[in-house]
């Protein structure tokens, strides 16, 4: 991480494609383990936190916001999804359809993310150009 307020929008998209990042190493290995007996599906845990960030950080405008979020505390945690729904007799609960479906919208969000970060650099590289 690059510590200037002037990359503060950087490194929280940079956290966030972490997460991205991370959501889809566990829908792959759901996906792996959609045939395994007893296997629970797992998830990333990352956009509430990164809401709470935001919404607990000092200051008025989303700039000052942004800004004063630890970025220390903000990590995707994953976790297992052991909730009583099993779409089959061995106690597994992977839904081949629903993580395709995950695997799919993790792919588009990470994609943004990506084309986030390069557009910031690109507004970075014209005001230096400009300069």
């Amino acid at each position: 991480m690059i510590n200037t307020n002037t990359f503060d929008y950087i490194n929280v998209l940079d956290k966030a494609a972490d997460a991205s990042w991370k959501r889809n190493e566990a829908i792959s290995n759901n996906i792996a383990n959609a045939a395994t007996p007893g296997y629970k599906r797992q998830d990333v845990s990352f956009e509430n936190e990164l809401r709470h960030a935001i919404l607990g950080a000092s200051g008025g405008s989303m700039d000052a916001k942004i800004s004063n979020v630890n970025l220390k505390t903000l990590n995707p945690t994953i976790y297992t999804d052991s909730t009583e729904v099993m779409y089959r007799l061995d106690g597994n609960n992977v839904d081949i359809d629903t993580e395709n479906v995950n695997l799919a919208e993790n792919q588009i969000k990470y994609n943004g993310l990506m084309n986030s970060i390069t557009q910031e650099f690109q507004n970075l590289q014209s005001v230096m150009k400009s300069s």
